[in-house]
């Protein structure tokens, strides 16, 4: 027997890494850099999360200051998608065309329209703490109807997350919260957003975030726009609304959707979803501090069981993302 070759064709099969292993200097040099980008990363989307959580505050400042709805959201999406072609031009990434421009155009005049409406009206009828959690039934929403639509299946975890969130809502929905309109509109909120995300998911598939966001809020701004006219426009009666749409633009539109997009980059969407759950917690805390609003511990375990649900389903969509260990 040729012992010779056997351990010629032992010793080339060995893997690489095995033969030269990487200096440890430059191995912990690559670690803390990578530890580093996670860790802004992290920062980047708690600070989005944050800042979408002060829509609901700056917007009631702005309706006590005689705005309307649709004057709101003429504003907010007219100037904000002003900025965000802006960004794309300096990004310079191209305007999307074709189908995709289109299907672009539909997420943001019916989808993104119908959120927002649904969701800002409610603050009328209930308090902004109270819209905020139910808003975030939408993660349970997305899975019921990928089950249905995209055939996902439907896990243990999956099933115990759902039936957190739907006792979490029998306890959120509060009668001293709100009025029973404010609480299906915050629900109506959460359901056409979940239909958004269904739809989008293919679509996202062929541009970027800020290709996207541009079409979205420009598409959004002109239907605000048409309706604000339409129906007459309440511009802020004083500098406090002026200074209130300041926020809505600035504080609720343009800082999360930047640092939302540049954290994606580097914790990845699972992550992103489970520290966007910092969202209602920021508006229920920002609405009892300004507005003395008075959640009772029995609306707060709901929403807790809400958010409990979320992160539940965002753990376990990482767990299932993992490569396996050897």
């Amino acid at each position: 027997m040729n012992f010779g070759a056997n351990r010629k064709i032992i010793y080339s099969s060995l893997p690489v890494n095995d033969k030269i292993e990487q200096p440890p200097a430059k191995a912990a040099v690559a670690f803390i850099i990578a530890d580093m980008n996670r860790i802004i990363g992290i920062i980047l989307i708690a600070i989005s999360a944050a800042s979408f959580g002060t829509l609901a505050i700056f917007s009631r400042f702005a309706y006590n200051d005689g705005m309307d709805t649709f004057t709101v959201l003429f504003i907010r999406f007219g100037i904000s998608a002003l900025i965000m072609t802006a960004i794309l031009i300096a990004r310079r990434e191209s305007f999307p065309r074709g189908k995709i421009l289109a299907q672009l155009v539909g997420m943001g005049a019916v989808g993104y329209v119908g959120q927002s409406f649904m969701y800002l009206t409610a603050i009328n009828y209930a308090s902004a703490g109270l819209v905020a959690l139910l808003l975030y039934l939408y993660p349970l929403f997305v899975t019921i109807l990928s089950v249905i639509f995209l055939r996902e299946k439907v896990t243990r975890i999956k099933m115990i997350a759902l039936g957190l969130a739907l006792f979490g809502a029998a306890l959120t929905v509060d009668p001293n919260g709100g009025q029973l309109v404010g609480v299906a509109m915050a629900v109506a909120a959460a359901l056409i957003y979940s239909v958004y995300i269904i739809v989008g998911t293919s679509v996202m598939k062929h541009v970027s975030a800020v290709q996207s966001s541009t079409v979205i809020f420009a598409s959004a701004g002109i239907v605000y726009g048409m309706l604000t006219f339409t129906n007459g426009a309440h511009f802020p009666a004083s500098s406090d609304g002026w200074f209130a749409m300041l926020g809505v633009i600035l504080f609720s539109t343009i800082i999360p959707v930047v640092t939302f997009l540049a954290g994606l980059e580097k914790v990845g969407p699972t992550n992103a979803a489970m520290l966007s759950t910092l969202e209602p917690v920021v508006t229920v805390l920002l609405a009892a501090w300004l507005f003395n609003e008075k959640l009772g511990a029995i609306v707060m375990l709901g929403g807790g069981l809400i958010l409990s649900a979320v992160v539940i389903l965002t753990r376990s969509e990482l767990t299932q993302g993992k490569p396996a260990e050897i």
